[in-house]
């Protein structure tokens, strides 16, 4: 879990504990889903598939960097700004949530260098888009939380693969697993 998550959650755990209730009904009325219904349902149908399901937020990932990198040249408008500060957050919140998957993931030594390396070569992308977008008021706040989230993603990624390289190189009857399976006792 990420610091920005858990500062959401205690912010909205004390406003309800001093009870500001309508802000917090009102927070809840404005949330936000960063995907789409068939997009949490592809996710969904990815099941335990390490691969598919980190492949599923790359590409989610990289719908929303384009989108931030296709708004970038336009003029500087409020309704640009409103739009840029929504898909930064959502880039964050996906970067997030991919991340979230590679910790589960890492920690049931799934095989996922294949969707690892294609994570990691396009974090680098996404960070170069989200870098040359200058900040401004209505989004600067968010443009450095999806940075840090990127910056985040991106170490983990790359840190994750050199793990897997050195663990599968080692252990190569589990290579392609989804989870590690305890091994028979050999008597």
């Amino acid at each position: 879990m990420r610091p920005r998550f858990f500062l959401t959650i205690a912010v909205a755990a004390l406003a309800g504990l001093a009870g500001f209730n309508a802000p917090v009904a009102l927070a809840q009325k404005d949330h936000h889903d960063p995907l789409t219904e068939a997009q949490v349902d592809k996710i969904r149908e990815a099941g335990i598939d390490p691969n598919e399901r980190i492949k599923l937020y790359t590409e989610y990932i990289n719908d929303h960097v384009n989108t931030v990198k296709s708004l970038t040249p336009r003029g500087k408008t409020e309704a640009r700004a409103i739009h840029l500060n929504r898909e930064l957050q959502d880039v964050s919140t996906l970067m997030d949530e991919a991340g979230s998957n590679l910790d589960e993931y890492s920690d049931r030594h799934a095989d996922m260098r294949t969707a690892l390396r294609a994570l990691a070569d396009q974090s680098q992308r996404w960070l170069s888009t989200l870098k040359a977008l200058a900040g401004e008021n209505g989004f600067d706040l968010s443009r450095k939380e999806a940075i840090e989230a990127n910056q985040d993603l991106a170490d983990q990624a790359q840190r994750l693969l050199r793990e897997q390289t050195e663990y599968f190189a080692l252990h190569k009857d589990e290579k392609g697993q989804e989870r590690a399976e305890p091994k028979p006792d050999p008597q």
